[in-house]
């Protein structure tokens, strides 16, 4: 093994320092643990023209950071597909699962195992082991699905409802054109370098091709032993399957970046797990959940070849050279003429070209669609629970939904994973922290395969740290409805909703309602905000009074009515999150073989931001059993 896998170079990390918003003012996520830019701000050159971003982003918040950003944007590098459903049929193939065009890009173009047994063992030179579900099913049953996810597949909405179906999804029975496989991959595991990991459960079924050329891989979650299960059964059972299906779903129509989930099925068997890890397992009812992206593709799937040292440093670049082409071809397709360069200010002055190397300019933009994708995390209130470099998506995608949890009451150090509550390193206000932990990480397996240098891996970092600061500026912008950032307002406001341990999704929602009206009596200001501060004595009140004022005041310097105001932050700011509790009511009633609860909730999350009347219900605060082990906290046993 390597050793800079066992711990990322001071050189390649010259430009960061970790800290504690307790010892810095420099950011305002309270209390976070962001991080900190040293280096001299950078200068931006291109052919057409070129820009200087305003000085020390990190001490002048409010100053919008122009940079290499809107370039690439300009080169279509934010290339995530338009999945959003196209709901005029008449328009669209709709196809038979036994039409659906099938390519295997994957196996056609990578190295794979030369064996295809299922034995638990090291996969060495291969990219991917080929092997068909194996898991026991009987009358497996149809639990929920995605119309929207079957639009475009270009899939027939009557085909979920074929008697074979559940049979074809559960991996009983094999779909026409598949040809099934596990991928390898490794990873770090709560910091530690844990080695070969790979697809222990997970298989996929191949890449469908639709009538818009987007390459999508659909895989089942739960179908099976796979060489990388190492000594687990490689089942799901249904408790975590209904909450990855519901959560794919529901991060979607948040507009977040997400894998997304076809459908669930039932096998009709029991799985064992010990949800705890106390010694008392129990038997569940076992689940598949068929999930689509257009890569899973993970930093782990490159960092561990690179770990296995010059041998396989080839495969890191065929690897790389196989992502870019289907994944980033505007990357592939960049062009001297379109020159974006970058300096680094330093004492040497130097200069570097992206379009020189094209792995540079890949990098630079995993890295902002992982800022991206975090900052919008943060937004919403998410915590994802296992940011180990083997969930991280290559396309900036949420994936792997384990033990994940929505802000309830707000606290920065909220943590879901049960596993995590020693150090709480994936706790909510660690998680832009912990995206750069792991792009350097992915950086340094890039420099180690020689397809990046120091000063490239440096500036992949340093976009992602500023491509983080520019999206969560914004979005906090929006959500409060601020005519600009206000570093000091927001900073204040996350202090007072830690302090009364606020509920974050409804006082968002609850904040549009407030007037601009600079005239409301002190003892009137509140009044809005009455059911989101509850419990709170008068030394409080009047801490919010204080900050609802200059709120108001804010509000007041702009020219947006207040009507204009509402509709605008309620459209950022979610009425209905798959709280916790809520998947652990649809699942409560799955097991007992009612899957209702089920697709109401699918049907509630696609309209996030509505006010859907008759299901007020569904935004209400966790009752007292819902911070019971196993619905606020869960383990990564699924």
């Amino acid at each position: 093994m390597l050793s800079h896998f066992s711990l990322i170079s001071t050189a390649s990390l010259s430009s960061f320092s970790f800290f504690s918003l307790r010892r810095s003012p420099n950011f305002h996520f309270y209390p976070s643990a962001f991080f900190h830019f040293q280096s001299a701000p950078l200068r931006l050159s291109r052919a057409s023209g070129g820009r200087v971003p305003m000085d020390s982003p990190a001490q002048d918040l409010t100053a919008s950071v122009h940079s290499l950003t809107q370039d690439l944007k300009n080169q279509s590098l934010e290339s995530h597909s338009s999945a959003d459903t196209d709901r005029n049929h008449s328009k669209k193939p709709r196809l038979k699962l036994e039409d659906l065009n099938w390519d295997h890009s994957f196996v056609r173009e990578l190295p794979g195992d030369p064996r295809t047994d299922l034995f638990p063992r090291e996969v060495l030179h291969a990219c991917y082991t080929k092997v068909s579900p194996s898991a026991e099913v009987d009358n497996p049953q149809l639990v929920a699905w995605s119309e929207s996810v079957a639009d475009f597949l270009d899939l027939d909405h009557r085909e979920f409802e074929r008697p074979d179906f559940p049979l074809l999804f559960s991996g009983a029975s094999s779909l026409v054109g598949a040809l099934p496989y596990a991928q390898c991959y490794g990873g770090h595991q709560f910091g530690m370098w844990a080695g070969q990991l790979g697809d222990g459960r997970a298989i996929t079924l191949g890449e469908v091709l639709n009538s818009k050329s987007e390459r999508w891989e659909l895989q089942l979650k739960g179908a099976g032993k796979t060489p990388y299960s190492r000594f687990a059964d490689g089942l799901a059972v249904l408790r975590s399957s209904i909450r990855e299906f519901l959560c794919s779903e529901a991060m979607h129509h948040l507009g977040i970046p997400t894998t997304r989930a076809l459908c669930l099925v039932t096998t009709g068997k029991f799985v064992s797990r010990d949800m705890f890890y106390d010694g008392n397992p129990k038997e569940e009812p076992g689940a598949i959940v068929c999930r689509v992206a257009q890569s899973f593709l993970r930093f782990g799937s490159y960092q561990i070849h690179a770990s296995r040292g010059e041998e396989d440093m080839d495969l890191v670049r065929a690897l790389s050279d196989y992502s870019i082409r289907h994944h980033f071809p505007h990357i592939e397709n960049m062009s001297k003429s379109e020159s974006l360069s970058f300096s680094t200010g330093g004492e040497e002055d130097s200069v570097v070209d992206l379009t020189s190397n094209k792995y540079a300019a890949w990098a630079v933009e995993v890295a902002e669609r992982t800022a991206s994708l975090i900052a919008s995390w943060q937004g919403v209130g998410f915590t994802h629970g296992v940011l180990n470099t083997d969930n991280m998506s290559i396309l900036g995608l949420t994936i792997d939904y384990g033990p994940f949890g929505f802000l309830d009451a707000f606290d920065p150090r909220f943590t879901p994973n049960t596993t995590d509550l020693p150090g709480r390193r994936y706790c909510f206000a660690n998680q832009p922290d912990i995206g750069l932990w792991n792009i350097a990480h992915f950086t340094t397996t890039l420099s180690a395969a020689k397809l990046i240098n120091e000063k490239e891996a440096n500036y992949a970092m340093e976009r992602y740290g500023t491509k983080f600061m520019d999206d969560y500026q914004v979005i906090m912008t929006k959500k409060l409805g601020l005519p600009k950032y206000n570093k000091q307002l927001i900073s204040r406001l996350l202090s007072h909703m830690a302090v009364d341990k606020v509920d974050y999704t409804n006082f968002f929602r609850l904040l549009s309602n407030l007037k601009a009206d600079t005239s409301i009596p002190d003892d009137r200001l509140l009044v809005p905000l009455k059911s989101a501060l509850l419990d709170i004595g008068q030394e409080r009140k009047e801490a919010w009074t204080d900050w609802v004022k200059a709120y108001i005041h804010e509000l007041s310097t702009s020219e947006i009515s207040d009507e204009q105001r509402k509709i605008s932050m309620d459209s950022v700011n979610p009425k209905y999150v798959l709280r916790n509790y809520l998947c652990q009511t649809a699942i409560d009633a799955a097991e007992m073989g009612d899957f209702g609860e089920v697709r109401t909730l699918l049907k509630l999350m696609e309209r996030p931001f509505d006010e859907q009347p008759g299901m007020e219900k569904y935004a209400r605060l966790p009752p007292a059993w819902a911070y019971r082990p196993g619905v606020c906290m869960l383990s990564c046993s699924s």
